[in-house]
């Protein structure tokens, strides 16, 4: 074989060994959190994390407030489960529901937009806990669905007032009556619907569920999680 041949051969085996190598490591390939995340201010865990956790919600959804409350009333339990597993867990809350939902809650946007505006003063996680707890005990928890008619009558002063309770104030109320984040809610409920097909939607990794009971607690909140760690459901 002419030296030039055996050149031109090698050459193109190196070629196809690149080209494999490199569909391998495209295949093995893992996107950093940092790059799915859509606001890290909303996380819990590590960016680093091994599993990857979203939980769509609208303040107006029963039962995406079922779920949260009872990771809240368990929260103790619910911090050490994720840092046990190594779960980073972010919550991607919008007015879904008034945007795209029947109903048109106009409380699906007032607690969106309390919600953001309490995140831009670095207390989400504060407001957001307060919120799911009050909007649970004062409507959800008993009234269920049947609470629907008297929670869209609150208005933006329930939602001010809850501020109050985090230590948030004038500018926090101005914010909220002045639909300083309505341009940021919005655009996360056009983000999510381009997602998921209602509320709640959960994607923990690659296990994706779309429903829960308003009668159900901590251990099916918990049956959720898991269903997570799966070996089928590992990103």
């Amino acid at each position: 074989m002419k030296l030039s041949k055996v050149f031109r051969v090698a050459g193109l085996v190196a070629i196809v060994v690149a080209i494999l190598a490199a569909i391998i490591t495209s295949m093995n390939h893992k996107t950093p959190n940092s790059e799915k995340v859509w606001d890290t201010d909303m996380t819990m865990g590590s960016l680093d994390a091994e599993n990857y956790y979203i939980i769509y919600s609208d303040l107006a959804c029963p039962y995406c407030v079922a779920f949260e409350n009872a990771l809240i009333e368990n929260e103790e339990e619910f911090k050490q489960y994720i840092e046990e597993n190594d779960i980073l867990v972010e919550v991607r809350l919008s007015d879904f529901l008034y945007e795209y939902g029947q109903s048109q809650s106009p409380e699906s946007r007032y607690g969106a937009e309390a919600i953001y505006c309490a995140k831009k003063e670095g207390k989400f996680w504060e407001y957001y806990n307060l919120a799911i707890t009050k909007v649970w005990d004062d409507y959800f928890a008993e009234m269920g669905k049947a609470a629907f008619t008297e929670f869209n009558k609150l208005g933006k002063d329930y939602w001010v007032k809850m501020g109050k309770e985090v230590g948030l104030g004038s500018s926090f109320k101005d914010c909220v009556e002045n639909d300083e984040t309505l341009d940021e809610v919005k655009a996360s409920a056009l983000k999510s619907v381009k997602l998921i097909d209602g509320m709640p939607y959960f994607k923990f990794n690659k296990y994706i569920s779309s429903g829960f009971d308003l009668s159900w607690g901590w251990e099916y909140a918990k049956m959720y999680l898991e269903s997570g760690l799966k070996p089928e459901n590992k990103l």
